[in-house]
């Protein structure tokens, strides 16, 4: 008798590694978003030993999926089957949990991003990467200012009644400005909700700039458990913004849903098991000066073998590593 097949989605990202298991059909089991602390191995490895203990009786992992930042070290530690940018996976999630959603609107810790949809694929999408004002770790900031918990953030900003304006473009800016508008006497549920107003235009100004932005809408990732933005987004787009259930793993479900579609054109998974992790890696960076891209490569390695490298544009670091793997497995076969 087959055993239940399950899959696994992991999404590495600057703030938080997510763990999603999933049946064939795409349930839910489980999910874990674990802040990262600047220390992603450790937690992943702690995620992965949660998982295990949760995971049900008599099921296996019939296949994983890598995505986020960090998509190429999950790779490295854990062997995964399919390997894919944040763009795909999230909108793989999202065209799986609402179907007719032309636009996503997706921010997290240390980045946001806008993704398109258009006829059930992914159109256009941007990214940024650059300005922390139109991110998560900005409102973390601001909360530790007013000593106010983040998790009360948006809570707060539906309680004003007239939200002051908070100049939004440059996260130092609006520092200061929050700071003038403390010292005018302004409540801290106005300047709450000025900083989720200025969140907003800075995204819609910055990432969204040029974008059609059509219904239905999604809201995902971390920053969306926020009432303050969602409602902020909704009063700047004159439209509802949906925000899905698992809108904070959302990229470790894509992931999931890609693995399971991987696997069943056939194989076995090359996961390597939930324990994995246990032995150490060691990772290190050089300039390759091969050519006058003068890519910075990533080398992890373990037990004095190299495991995996990424980051050159050419990909000879990426495949020689590769085969250095690969003839080490077949050697232990």
């Amino acid at each position: 008798m087959n055993k239940p097949e399950l899959y696994l989605g992991l999404d590495i990202g600057s703030v938080s590694v997510n763990l999603v298991l999933i049946d064939a059909k795409y349930n839910v089991l489980e999910k874990l978003y674990l802040r990262t602390q600047g220390k992603p191995v450790p937690v992943l490895r702690e995620g992965l030993e949660m998982l295990s203990r949760s995971m049900p009786a008599g099921c296996v992992i019939a296949g994983v999926g890598a995505t986020g930042s960090g998509r190429e070290l999950a790779n490295a530690l854990v062997d995964a089957d399919v390997v894919k940018n944040e763009i795909t996976a999230h909108g793989m999630a999202v065209l799986h949990c609402i179907p007719d959603a032309q636009t996503i609107l997706e921010i997290g810790g240390q980045d946001s991003k806008i993704i398109l949809l258009r006829n059930g694929v992914v159109s256009d999408f941007a990214m940024n990467t650059v300005c922390a004002a139109g991110t998560g770790s900005f409102l973390d900031r601001q909360a530790a200012r007013l000593n106010v918990p983040i998790q009360e953030f948006g809570a707060l900003a539906l309680k004003s009644r007239s939200p002051v304006r908070i100049a939004g473009r440059c996260a130092v800016f609006a520092e200061s400005d929050m700071v003038h508008k403390q010292q005018m006497g302004c409540s801290s549920e106005d300047i709450i909700k000025g900083l989720c107003e200025a969140l907003v235009r800075n995204y819609l100004n910055n990432v969204g700039k040029g974008k059609e932005i059509l219904p239905q809408i999604v809201f995902q990732g971390g920053v969306a458990a926020n009432a303050g933005i969602k409602k902020s987004f909704e009063e700047a787009l004159g439209r509802p913004v949906i925000v899905p259930e698992h809108y904070d793993v959302m990229g470790a479900l894509g992931a999931g849903i890609l693995a399971q579609k991987q696997m069943q054109k056939g194989g076995m998974t090359r996961f390597r098991g939930f324990h994995s992790i246990q032995e150490d890696f060691h990772a290190r960076t050089f300039e390759c000066n091969g050519c006058s891209n003068l890519c910075e490569v990533v080398e992890i390695s373990s037990g004095g073998s190299i495991k995996a490298r990424w980051g050159d544009r050419c990909g000879k670091w990426a495949m020689s590593a590769a085969q250095e793997h690969q003839v080490q497995a077949d050697s232990l076969a």
